[in-house]
């Protein structure tokens, strides 16, 4: 962390990076010893450095990078290399979201260990909690009041197309690894069907009529300044011409593609979205 520090502080500079591990190992850790584990971090954390920033931005959208510490956002890099990248069988990713935090809280500022949290928590959502129930007991939102907590209305859609005797499937890519459903935010008081079908022009430039209903999920994210919140999304069927996809610049999707029915259930999809595919696939197939 303090290399990291050093080296975001210096312009980013990493002609010297490796005199300034070891420095910063003789003066702040001086009975280490070995530094291959170290450096290979450093080393990786670096390399997928544009990575990391783009999950920030998507999990932090309210607070942009510049304006993030030195200290949280080096540790927010820290805990996100090891939770999306990292080896779980050594580093379990509840490890690593509690590592990051304890060092945010004794490096960062008062609310820093409150920021991280919230951060790595809402990445850690996206991932489908991972090793969740390893060690079992009360969940963490048994005792929480979901009646008192703001509500982010969403709407998504499964998009299709013809062409020829083929169906296929237009699903989108997020930097968490996952293929996905085009969806968004509504602005108050819009319409579900219409915002489904905003997204999609936004998101895909294509332009989707919905077709049906195919059912909704909530869950409950955290966000760095409302805190814990739900999010209700509200998924449609939605039907488009097959033409070229055109991926709406963000930090959070890197990819757009058609898919055959047949090959959707090869692919890394999150578990809360895939009842909704297969759904829609079930009842394209009747028509």
């Amino acid at each position: 962390m303090q290399t990291l520090f050093e080296w975001d502080f210096k312009g980013e500079d990493t002609a010297n990076i490796k005199e300034m591990l070891l420095r910063n190992a003789e003066e702040f850790a001086p009975g280490m010893g070995e530094l291959s584990f170290t450096r290979s971090l450093l080393k990786n954390i670096i390399e997928k450095r544009e990575s990391l920033d783009s999950v920030i931005e998507k999990a932090a959208p309210d607070w942009p990078l510049d304006k993030i510490s030195i200290v949280d956002r080096n540790v927010l890099r820290i805990g996100l290399y090891e939770l999306l990248y990292g080896d779980r069988s050594q580093v379990p990713a509840k490890v690593a979201i509690n590592e990051a935090i304890e060092l945010a809280k004794t490096f960062g500022g008062e609310n820093s260990g409150k920021f991280l949290n919230g951060v790595l928590g809402a990445v850690y959502k996206e991932m489908g909690e991972p090793g969740k129930d390893e060690k079992g007991g009360k969940k963490k939102n048994d005792n929480l009041d979901l009646s008192k907590m703001p509500v982010e209305r969403l709407a998504g859609a499964v998009v299709y197309a013809k062409e020829g005797s083929e169906i296929y499937l237009a699903l989108v890519h997020d930097i968490f690894g996952h293929w996905t459903l085009s969806k968004g935010h509504l602005r108050e008081g819009e319409e579900e069907t219409s915002g489904a079908e905003g997204v999609v022009k936004r998101e895909l430039g294509l332009g989707a009529k919905v077709v049906q209903i195919l059912g909704s999920n909530e869950y409950i994210a955290s966000h760095p300044k409302k805190g814990k919140l739900r999010k209700s999304v509200v998924y449609f069927l939605a039907e488009t011409k097959f033409e070229e996809l055109k991926l709406e610049e963000t930090g959070g999707l890197d990819d757009a593609k058609w898919f055959k029915l047949a090959d959707i259930l090869d692919l890394n999809i999150y578990d809360d979205i895939l009842p909704i595919i297969t759904k829609a696939i079930n009842i394209l197939l009747k028509k």
